[in-house]
């Protein structure tokens, strides 16, 4: 990844040809040229051409490898926590190599040039690819079902007709055992700016990609496609309001944060944060500066899983239940933010490496930006005899997913008062079908399943699950879980109060114990708490995990989805660190069985107390799509916040300037 900057290249020399090809070229040099300076620094351009020429060197390249993921191998925590500016660490890589129907797992030696090991996957199907979708829809065109399942809505030609393969919810079926099977849907694609518009519906092929045929077209009857204006960036779709008054928020002393290779350091905080292929981003060795101490709060933070499952149960939509992360981030799950939009002008820019199909570096631009900003909210304030309050500063640190029709925003926040607040927002296109009934009030509405937001235009409902995996190291990697629940207490008769709440410390011993949902009627603080520190009056440090709004699924128990994202049983789970646990619902979710990733290792029912611990938190949201959400959605935030609880001896943010 570059060293973070302004956009560049925004003056490009009169001969334009000229100055846009010196220009791209002067930037890149140092990009090409970079080396890893911190242990959990991203994979450079030379380190994936090393991955190359080593498999290459091993016999295990040829015309026709495909590489779905390659990605840093980090060392050990404590070689991480150990190490100072200078000093020299392991760097090795894993990548996930596909040779036409078999997958290998690699693991690389970048220092040695040396393949550690090269071995056969064999419980589970590779990360899918985009390039699997493109050619399942071209061989899906040419079968003759299809054709006269087209004609039967009285299209001819398919020259204008786009289909494309995705990977469908799994289910064991005999169709599906044993195969990898993609769902190809088809659209119209004209008259409209985005594929997710002008659904061909009722129509669904089932395709092998191993046998690069069709296994059957399925067609629940001829809806005719709607002629309905769903634009959003036409002339003639919406014009842009009148908004007065220009708003600008300049630093002309540049960001208060200060940038080296991937370390932040921004007032008492201190970071390192890198593009991941699979999860987009991922924040590490976060410490707080308290008086003369770097005090650690967390080793590493990141996305772990998405899962989003619609509720129509017609064969084209029920299995539509997708494991987001990772089942679509072979491209990788970050996309290219929008300065000036995305983020505001005085954000700083992190470009990053990420691999292509052929396995070789490939440049994302401006794939995560940093920004300081202010609100207009006070970070505290007190009125009495003398009125006092104080300007609330926040570091965002952001990065943004597109899957699919969806684009969700991350942030991770760091705050004065020493909390990490952590959002994602959701926006982009909601999905929906095309039904011959034109409004809901149309005889035989077809609005069952999901609500109409245009003429003939159907939104599914569906839920989304994000789950984070949270590495907590409270002054320290031993820690404990304490879930602190406010209880009601009966008084005395005696006294003029008949009820109060205090909170009783319940110490997780094992996993079951760390399996929790949120519960109104039963609260409880959710802290993770330090073995070996205390706080001046001899609490033990801790930070809380403190939960905003939230849904809990309303899936069977027994329904196949809900068994596969096994995660969204419980809001939080707490494991032991486990450094190859790394996503809620196991390493490879693509056509997977159900009962991977965290309950099948929490079967093992393991100690969490007095060791390391890691949390597991997911925010869930139904979504019933309005009107408001059509023709592009509005951005809906869900968050959680990190928060310190006993950490220190009094309010961090006492110190901020009056001004």
């Amino acid at each position: 990844m570059s060293s973070p900057t302004r956009p560049v290249c925004e003056h490009v020399n009169k001969s334009w040809i000229v100055g846009l090809g010196l220009c791209l070229w002067v930037s890149l040099q140092p990009l090409l040229a970079q080396e890893a300076g911190h242990p959990l620094d991203p994979l450079t351009y030379q380190e994936y051409w090393t991955v190359l020429e080593v498999l290459r060197d091993e016999g295990h390249v040829n015309d026709d490898t495909l590489f779905p993921m390659v990605s840093l191998r980090a060392p050990e925590k404590k070689v991480v926590w150990a190490w100072s500016k200078g000093g020299d660490f392991p760097r090795e890589a894993s990548a996930l190599v596909r040779q036409g129907r078999e997958a290998h797992e690699a693991v690389v030696d970048l220092v040695k040039h040396k393949l550690i090991s090269w071995k056969a996957l064999k419980d589970g199907h590779a990360t899918w690819l985009f390039e699997e979708g493109v050619e399942a829809g071209k061989e899906t065109k040419k079968h003759p079902d299809l054709i006269a399942a087209m004609k039967r809505r009285g299209i001819d030609d398919l020259a204008f007709i786009d289909c494309f393969g995705i990977p469908p919810g799994y289910f064991a079926t005999e169709e599906q055992r044993g195969k990898r099977i993609l769902n190809v849907y088809c659209t119209d694609a004209r008259r409209v700016h985005d594929l997710w518009r002008n659904d061909i519906s009722g129509l669904t092929v089932v395709y092998d990609a191993n046998e690069k045929q069709v296994v059957r077209v399925v067609d629940e009857g001829v809806v005719p496609i709607a002629g309905t204006l769903r634009e959003y960036l036409a002339p003639s779709a919406v014009r842009a309001r009148d908004v007065p008054g220009p708003m600008r928020v300049e630093q002309p002393l540049g960001p208060g944060f200060r940038i080296q290779g991937h370390v932040v350091e921004w007032q008492n905080w201190r970071f390192h944060y890198r593009p991941d292929q699979r999860t987009g981003m991922v924040i590490s060795t976060v410490t707080y500066r308290d008086g003369d101490r770097d005090r650690p709060v967390l080793y590493e933070g990141h996305l772990s899983e998405i899962f989003v499952p619609y509720m129509d149960p017609s064969f084209g939509w029920y299995q539509r239940n997708f494991l987001d992360a990772g089942e679509f981030s072979a491209g990788g799950l970050a996309q290219p933010l929008m300065p000036g939009r995305d983020c505001p002008e005085q954000a700083v820019y992190s470009d990053g490496w990420l691999n292509g199909v052929n396995g070789r570096p490939k440049l994302v631009k401006n794939v995560i930006c940093l920004l300081e900003r202010e609100s207009g909210d006070m970070a505290w304030r007190h009125s009495s005899s003398e009125p006092e309050s104080r300007r609330k500063r926040d570091l965002v640190v952001r990065f943004a997913a597109v899957l699919g029709n969806y684009d969700y925003v991350f942030d991770w926040i760091f705050q004065q008062d020493g909390s990490i607040r952590v959002t994602v927002g959701s926006t982009g296109i909601a999905e929906t079908k095309t039904v011959a009934q034109s409004d809901s009030a149309s005889a035989g509405a077809a609005d069952a399943y999901g609500r109409f937001v245009d003429k003939h235009i159907v939104a599914v409902n569906h839920d989304h699950y994000f789950n984070f995996r949270i590495d907590l190291d409270i002054d320290g990697p031993l820690n404990n879980f304490m879930a602190e629940r406010l209880v009601a207490k009966t008084l005395p008769k005696d006294h003029p109060r008949r009820s109060i709440w205090v909170g009783e410390h319940v110490m997780a011993q094992k996993e079951s114990e760390g399996k929790l949902n949120i519960d109104m009627k039963r609260p409880s603080m959710w802290r993770v708490t330090s073995t070996t520190r205390t706080n001046h009056v001899r609490y033990p440090t801790s930070f809380e995990l403190m939960p905003s709004r939230n849904s809990a699924t309303l899936l069977s128990e027994d329904d196949y989805p809900r068994r596969r994202a096994g995660f969204i049983d419980h809001h939080l789970w707490v494991t032991p660190y486990r450094p190859e646990e790394r996503y809620a619902a196991g390493d490879y979710p693509t056509l997977s069985e159900p009962g991977r990733g965290l309950p099948e290792w929490t079967k093992q029912d393991r100690p969490i107390k007095d060791t390391d611990i890691v949390l597991w938190y997911t925010i869930g949201m139904h979504h019933m799509v309005r009107n408001e959400d059509w023709p592009v959605m509005p951005v809906m935030w869900n968050d959680f916040e990190l928060r310190p609880f006993d950490f220190f001896d009094r309010n961090p943010s006492l110190d901020l300037p009056d001004r």
